[in-house]
């Protein structure tokens, strides 16, 4: 039987998945719910068989687990990412798998799975490469229309200070300070975002380069930036601060 571990943020999504999972004869051996959690884990039982890994977890990326933890192991992504940064994580995994998960997709990973056993270790070093450098097919979002009343107005990116999310609402904040209510959440926003030009510093803010007045070092090796379009302060999250100093260069 195949150890098989699932890391992902959203408990409803990881019961569903485990459920499929045990209907094709495979039980599932851990489920874990963040970076954290899942390097914590992973730093004890490193054997494992096969993951199926999220990308986007709460308090990271899941990248970041295989720059702590030495692991042998086969993945398979399940994401919500477009099909261009999934052409890339499929060079280091067995297959990816859109989410909400379809039944027969699921099913032939498995047999791929079953077919090759491998024991090649993940290159991380490689994953964030793929994950933070712009993709050349990749054709980012570059306008954003909001709804003022019964009227539409676009803003273009270099016009946006950030996007926030606060009392399950997402807003732009434009550099003269507006802020506007828009349909998607961060996490459908974020691979549609010029990864040169934008940054998801924590859970609730992806931030534009522009946008920053200055950055003070912060608690815990942490950041503290202030933006021109906002009063108070953000803080880059402890997760995300090496990733950030690489990213403003």
């Amino acid at each position: 039987m195949s150890k098989i571990v699932i890391v992902e943020d959203e408990k409803p999504a990881a019961r569903r998945l485990e459920r499929l999972l045990t209907a094709l004869d495979h039980a599932v051996f851990k489920k874990l719910y963040s970076v954290e959690e899942a390097i914590e884990w992973f730093q004890k039982e490193p054997e494992v068989d096969l993951i199926f890994l999220d990308i986007q977890l709460s308090d990271g990326l899941s990248f970041e687990i295989f720059e702590q933890v030495d692991i042998e192991a086969d993945l398979i992504f399940t994401t919500a990412y477009d099909e261009y940064a999934l052409k890339a994580f499929k060079l280091n995994s067995i297959d990816y798998l859109l989410k909400p998960i379809d039944n027969e997709e699921l099913q032939l990973a498995l047999k791929k799975f079953d077919k090759r056993k491998s024991s090649q270790s993940i290159d991380a070093d490689l994953l964030k490469r793929m994950l933070l450098q712009p993709q050349k097919d990749k054709v980012y979002k570059t306008r954003f229309s909001v709804k003022i009343g019964e009227r539409l107005k676009t803003y273009s990116a270099e016009e946006v200070a950030c996007f926030e999310s606060s009392d399950k609402a997402t807003c732009l904040v434009t550099l003269e300070g507006k802020h506007y209510v828009i349909d998607e959440s961060l996490n459908q926003l974020e691979p549609k975002l010029s990864t040169q030009d934008f940054f998801r510093i924590n859970r609730s803010h992806i931030i534009h380069y522009q946008a920053i007045q200055d950055m003070v070092s912060y608690s815990s090796s942490r950041i503290k930036i202030n933006l021109k379009a906002l009063d108070q302060p953000v803080i880059v999250s402890r997760e995300r601060v090496k990733d950030f100093k690489t990213w403003i260069g």
